[in-house]
């Protein structure tokens, strides 16, 4: 099993804790956890993909477990979280990479997509959708608008983050075990989860992502076509976000594609690990082939 190696690197002006595992001359790939995970979402695809020549690098994003944690909201818009990423891709001393982001890691990795495609080999968000489609297909699928009430409450002052702390993050690990499939989560890994959320900061930090939303750059919601390539995997029984989303998705991708996974939920990468480090590897050497396989594949 490759091993992995943890270090801190500064970038864009702040600290950010990550983990890499994999030869430094393998082709680069970056696995951008969402909430309220950190770099441990992707462990067991780091593993499998460092195994196969990639060199696989996965942050705690900011306000996360052990990188830093700027106060306020503006530290939090989506132009900070690109250039974060931006930034990781220069410190590695390389001129582009392939994403991989899941929920908010996924926005990012959207946002990157669209506004700085330079930096990406390939895009492959994983249960989130383009940052358009979302809100438009809540307009018309209500059902997707009551799953997304959570973002909504995230963005209420103090509130939450209190509540939090004092029901011991009890809301945080039903947001992940009630939802998820069973056993998708081990002991090890909620205890994890609780001690990176413990950390002096971490979950107004966490919360300020959502915060940020209405201050986020217009941009962000734009209809240009996204030219870099994308290839979606979708866990189909989403609590948070509707299939619509993700075919909606790939109307705004000159090159887009996918695939839905049955038997799994928003937390796909944990539920289906071998699989999705399948799809991931399959995605990448179909890209450099320049092969269409999965070009619009079952979504």
């Amino acid at each position: 099993m490759a091993e992995l190696s943890f270090k801190y690197v500064h970038v864009n002006g702040i600290r950010l804790h990550v983990a890499a595992a994999g030869p430094k001359d393998g082709e680069m790939i970056i696995l951008l956890h969402g909430f309220p995970e950190f770099w441990r979402a992707w462990e067991k695809q780091m593993h499998a993909l460092a195994e196969e020549g990639y060199f696989v690098v996965a942050p705690d994003q900011r306000g996360y477990h052990l990188s830093a944690k700027p106060s306020g909201t503006a530290p939090y818009t989506m132009d900070a979280l690109r250039e974060d990423i931006i930034g990781l891709i220069f410190h590695f001393k390389r001129e582009k990479a392939v994403i991989v982001g899941h929920d908010w890691g996924g926005a990012a990795g959207w946002y990157m997509a669209l506004t700085r495609p330079e930096y990406i080999s390939l895009f492959i968000p994983v249960n989130m959708p383009h940052l358009t489609a979302m809100p438009k297909t809540m307009l018309t699928h209500p059902m997707d608008l009551l799953k997304g009430y959570y973002m909504a409450a995230f963005q209420i002052p103090a509130l939450p983050d209190k509540a939090a702390a004092i029901f011991q993050y009890a809301a945080l690990k039903a947001h992940l075990t009630v939802t998820s499939c069973p056993e998708a989560f081990s002991k090890p890994d909620l205890e994890g989860y609780q001690f990176a959320w413990s950390q002096p900061g971490s979950v107004t930090a966490m919360f300020n992502w959502f915060r940020a939303i209405p201050f986020g750059p217009a941009e962000a919601m734009s209809t240009e076509t996204i030219n870099v390539p994308v290839r979606m995997i979708w866990g189909m029984h989403d609590w948070f976000l509707g299939t619509a989303a993700a075919k909606e998705s790939l109307k705004y991708c000159s090159d887009g594609g996918g695939v839905f996974i049955e038997e799994a939920t928003h937390w796909v990468h944990h539920e289906q690990p071998e699989l999705v480090t399948q799809f991931i590897k399959n995605f990448i050497q179909e890209n450099q082939l320049g092969g269409s396989m999965y070009a619009g594949y079952q979504l």
